[in-house]
């Protein structure tokens, strides 16, 4: 079935990302946030859809809580994380109480999605990622039938390297197969605590499990990332222009423009930032 009005959308849209997992818990969405960030970083103009209907966590994560959509003449405006308008995002969370459960059957949740594609106005942007809920429903079905057509980039998989999220990542991995959506790479987040004061990196949910599930399907390894603190303390933290310091909280803060600039004082960042170049340059040759 031919979806015109979300062509008409993607048109303006160079590279259509979805990032998915099998298993909840996983951090799919801080990957999704970071890759945002540093892709932003790096001068492109990123835009975030949160389909993530049942737990938008996009809009707190980016520091946009509570800010509101605008109706333009060209449709929904998204909410812009920074100054420079580099970086935007769409999300549910933007339309209910963050108190507020959103208890939806597939169609209502189907229409939503379509709404999403159609519907918001991005303007030109170089990548549009896509957050999609934990596993292999509704919400994924429509953003691959609904997006399809247009053929999108294709899917990064995240997981963590124990063994019962690898279970489920593997599903992930054959319903990309069986849709028809090319898997652009496997991220093994969670893959060691860094402690902040000694530098040594404790394997807290084992290691290597990631890299060894994308030798066994032959699909890129993107990359491990380690639990760091001051990433969660940015992420969970109101004011995203503060440089979190998780060895020295009570030292003098120092402030930046925007999230993008904060995050770029987070080691993680690095991690993330190969990725994003990596993505770049591989789409950019296909």
């Amino acid at each position: 079935m031919s979806h015109p009005e979300v062509g008409e959308r993607l048109a303006s849209i160079k590279h259509v990302v979805l990032v998915l997992s099998g298993k909840g818990g996983v951090g799919k969405s801080s990957c999704t946030v970071q890759l945002a960030l540093s892709l932003a970083s790096q001068g492109h103009k990123v835009g975030v859809l949160d389909i993530d209907l049942c737990g938008p966590s996009i809009p707190r994560m980016l520091g946009l809580e509570g800010r509101q959509i605008h109706q333009a003449s060209a449709g929904w405006v998204p909410v812009y994380a920074d100054s420079s308008k580099r970086l935007s995002c769409m999300s549910i969370g933007f339309l209910v109480d963050k108190n507020t459960s959103v208890v939806w059957r597939g169609p209502k949740k189907n229409a939503m999605i379509k709404q999403f594609l159609a519907d918001v106005y991005w303007g030109d942007l170089d990548y549009l990622l896509v957050d999609t809920p934990p596993g292999t429903s509704d919400e994924h079905l429509a953003a691959v039938e609904y997006l399809q057509e247009w053929q999108p980039a294709g899917a990064i998989v995240v997981t963590t390297p124990q063994a019962v999220a690898l279970a489920d990542v593997k599903k992930e991995i054959n319903f990309c197969h069986k849709v028809g959506l090319p898997v652009l790479g496997v991220i093994e987040n969670m893959s060691g605590f860094v402690c902040p004061h000694c530098s040594e990196c404790t394997n807290v949910f084992s290691t290597g499990g990631g890299e060894g599930l994308a030798k066994h399907y032959d699909i890129p390894f993107l990359g491990r990332a380690p639990i760091d603190p001051n990433l969660v303390m940015l992420l969970e933290q109101e004011d995203k222009t503060v440089v979190p310091n998780v060895n020295d909280p009570s030292a003098e803060k120092e402030q930046t423009l925007s999230i993008v600039d904060t995050y770029q004082r987070c080691e993680l960042s690095k991690v993330f930032a190969s990725i994003a170049t990596y993505l770049d340059q591989h789409l950019t040759e296909k």
